[in-house]
């Protein structure tokens, strides 16, 4: 019992520290802020007017990489068409070996601002998604910056604007978005907000957005990357084979070229994948979270054991701590329900501002230990997939379209 309630205890003061002091992950907070010049006005501290863009505005290629997505293309794809962009803005659609008519969909949509190109297949050692990204890039011509999205990313009026505003007036090599998944289903709702919480533990935007520290990271449905950074370091050939794409870009453009990133979350530039069903959502994240772990049994397995011991044992040890107390324990009972307790209450209050971003009521925070031990299941359910021969590579040559932001594994590293 006092080993329990040590761990406890520990497990308390975890959660204190994390709420204090681990880059203010939990605070959603990092928001792109509308600026004026999104509006229609000269990019502020734009200092010099480049010969490619319009107006002071640079020029940008929106690139979309697309497989399968000829369902999504007509919810998405018009609103990206009509951006309001003072300067010139191009949409390059990399068809990368659809079968379901993407490219004749995006084709019938076609406009003075898109391209759609009949992707390649990926020489070895690349992944499907860069090698999309990649082959976009080509099309770019001499565009200043280079805006990633994926084919089911909604982004609304002045969209691409505040970016390159964003860009500009604060020397951003990189600027990203996390989009707003959808969360109407009730699978959806249960699990998507935890899919952010556990995206910024494992990577907090302040310490991305802050020039000084090592973590360094994206979200791959809408990433805006200043051309000239991104071939100071070598280009999207550095990164090649990388499955989870927008961490390694993120990584390449701060530490390899020492450029600023931000990364933020939207309300405004949405998601429109649905995930209906609860398979559905545990395909998105199985397929990938043994990746995030590189393939490492011994990360595995710190992970379970982390999520135990950092979700799942605060709630059971603060309710048998209770039932113990109350069935006449002493001060033993009293410990392990006070230690059980207050990391079961520090990691609710935690999980509130992003239940708040999606509009979610904060009753549902006490319930994150139930969806972080629905996650180890997930976890363990990848590395089963990957040793057994059933899991189909992420985002390689054969794989599906990146649906939304890398599904994160459970923080087991500083990155």
């Amino acid at each position: 019992m006092e080993i329990l309630a040590a761990a406890c205890l520990a497990s308390a003061l975890a959660w204190a520290y994390l709420l204090a002091a681990h880059g203010g992950f939990w605070l959603a907070d990092q928001r792109l802020p509308r600026h004026p010049a999104a509006r229609g006005g000269a990019p502020a501290g734009t200092g010099t007017v480049p010969a490619s863009g319009g107006a002071g505005w640079p020029a940008v290629t929106v690139v979309v990489p697309a497989r399968n997505e000829a369902a999504m293309l007509p919810v998405t794809l018009p609103a990206l068409l009509a951006q309001d962009y003072p300067g010139e803005l191009r949409v390059v659609l990399v068809d990368d070996g659809s079968t379901d008519g993407t490219g004749a969909v995006a084709a019938s949509m076609a406009g003075r601002r898109l391209r759609v190109v009949a992707g390649r297949p990926a020489p070895p050692g690349w992944a499907g998604k860069v090698w999309a990204m990649a082959q976009g890039a080509a099309e770019a011509g001499d565009a200043e910056y280079l805006l990633f999205t994926d084919a089911d990313i909604e982004h609304p009026p002045g969209s691409v604007a505040a970016l390159v505003s964003a860009a500009r007036e604060h020397g951003l090599g990189l600027v990203s978005q996390m989009a707003l998944l959808r969360a109407e289903t009730f699978w959806e709702r249960a699990i998507v907000p935890a899919f952010v919480y556990f995206f910024a533990l494992l990577y907090p935007f302040r310490r991305v957005n802050r020039p000084g520290a090592r973590t360094a990271a994206a979200a791959g449905g809408c990433m805006l990357v200043r051309r000239q950074v991104l071939d100071a370091a070598g280009g999207l050939a550095r990164i090649g084979g990388a499955l989870i794409d927008d961490v390694a870009l993120g990584r390449l453009v701060k530490r390899e070229a020492g450029a600023r990133c931000w990364l933020g979350l939207s309300t405004r530039v949405a998601s429109r994948r649905p995930y209906q069903r609860l398979a559905d959502l545990w395909q998105m994240i199985a397929r990938s979270a043994y990746t995030q772990l590189r393939y490492s049994p011994v990360l595995l397995a710190a992970t379970l054991a982390g999520l135990a011991w950092l979700y799942a044992l605060p709630p059971a040890a603060g309710l048998a701590g209770l039932a113990w107390l109350a069935a006449g324990g002493g001060a033993g009972a009293a410990l392990l329900a006070c230690c059980g307790l207050a990391g079961w209450l520090i990691m609710s209050i935690s999980f509130v501002p992003v239940l708040r971003l999606y509009r979610l009521s904060p009753l549902r925070a006490p319930a994150l230990p139930l969806v972080a031990v629905l996650y180890a299941a997930m976890t363990a359910d990848s590395a089963r997939r990957h040793y057994t021969g059933r899991q189909q590579p992420w985002r390689g040559p054969a794989g599906p379209a990146q649906a939304c932001a890398a599904a994160p594994a459970p923080p087991v590293r500083e990155p």
